[in-house]
């Protein structure tokens, strides 16, 4: 067994290749061998969202606080509130983030395959991310 206590992993900021706006990631936990799973709380200010990505594995997001938006290549922008729990399945192209208006705050748990839980890519556009 292993107790993970709060404050013992320490807050960072998202880094400005990976995100637009204020991020703050929290991370949760880390891979365990022989597990591939990873988890953080992600706090995004207002406006702040991931730039486009995909995840080997998929990723399950669950929503705690304030309102979201999400979407996945070529859906619709998809708003989210706390107890939402989203799903993107492996390799599939999406973003998320919190609205233009109020923050959102989510858990974010993914799998590495390959050493690598996540690809990266272009950030999302303001025009793309009003919609």
């Amino acid at each position: 067994m292993k107790i993970t206590r709060v404050g013992s992993n320490p807050s960072g900021k998202g880094p400005a290749d990976w995100f637009t706006g204020t991020v703050r990631v929290d991370p949760l936990f880390a891979a365990e061998e022989p597990g591939r799973a990873s988890g953080a709380h992600v706090t995004f200010e207002p406006g702040a969202r991931t730039a486009w990505h995909t995840h080997p594995a998929g990723q399950t997001l669950i929503v705690t606080s304030g309102k979201g938006r999400v979407q996945r290549e070529g859906g619709p922008i998809e708003e989210i509130f706390p107890g939402d729990v989203v799903w993107f399945p492996a390799e599939e192209k999406h973003w998320h983030g919190a609205s233009p208006e109020t923050a959102m705050s989510h858990i974010a748990i993914q799998e590495s395959i390959n050493g690598s839980p996540v690809t990266w890519m272009e950030h999302v556009s303001d025009k793309d991310y009003e919609g």
